[in-house]
């Protein structure tokens, strides 16, 4: 019977399964690491630079700006320059180069996220799944009365219970980690709209003749 087998298969114990998690929660703090790792460098007070950049639009000194910032890794900064990029070409042109900038940084943002995502939604009832083979071994084992039966049960319940102790503490972390980095991915290009506004402004203001903007390689 299907039964008979499914009790047979749960003689395997939660070993197997305290092993998986492990694994699973190795490859989580592996991308939490990364995640940490890559938005380490991709924030810049918006303040500043948004002062920065209205005083080199003022100055017209865009040529200097973009010179400053060129290896800046910071988000709004790159979605800036890929705008400034296009201002000979108009607003439009300019809006469209820094949506376009935005999306390719969400993204990369957003790279393994989905795996911490699924590993704090699913892990819970994996570590359940080892509980119940633990708990249907232990009770097999009563049934057979095998030497030392009372002992070997206890440390069988004892294994299966602590699979979803284990689940637990792989997932809770996997969820804080998933929200904290998308928290930051929204605030990261929250600071990138807020500067690419900035320069639609002023692109708009220069082209209707209120913002002493000259195009690149031009000179008074």
């Amino acid at each position: 019977m299907l039964s008979e087998q499914f009790v047979a298969f749960a003689q395997l114990g939660a070993e197997w399964v305290l092993w998986l998690l492990i694994g699973l929660s190795i490859l989580s703090v592996g991308i939490m690491i990364d995640r940490a790792l890559w938005l380490q460098r991709r924030n810049i007070d918006t303040d500043q630079f948004t002062r920065e950049l209205r005083g080199a639009f003022e100055r017209d000194e865009i040529d200097r700006l973009e010179k400053k910032y060129a290896d800046d890794p910071a988000i709004p900064v790159r979605v800036v320059l890929t705008g400034l990029a296009e201002r000979d070409r108009g607003p439009s042109a300019v809006a469209e180069a820094m949506q376009g900038e935005r999306v390719r940084w969400r993204n990369a943002g957003d790279k393994h996220l989905i795996i911490l995502g699924t590993l704090g939604n699913n892990v819970p009832f994996l570590g359940l799944f080892g509980t119940v083979l633990g708990v249907i071994s232990a009770f097999e084992n009563l049934r057979l009365k095998t030497p030392n039966a009372e002992d070997k049960t206890l440390d069988l319940i004892a294994e299966a219970l602590s699979a979803t102790a284990f689940g637990l503490l792989v997932a809770i972390p996997a969820v804080i980690a998933f929200n904290y980095f998308t928290r930051r991915m929204r605030t990261l290009l929250g600071s990138a709209d807020e500067c690419a506004h900035v320069v639609l402004a002023m692109v708009h203001g220069a082209e209707h003749g209120s913002t002493p903007m000259e195009p690149r390689g031009g000179g008074k």
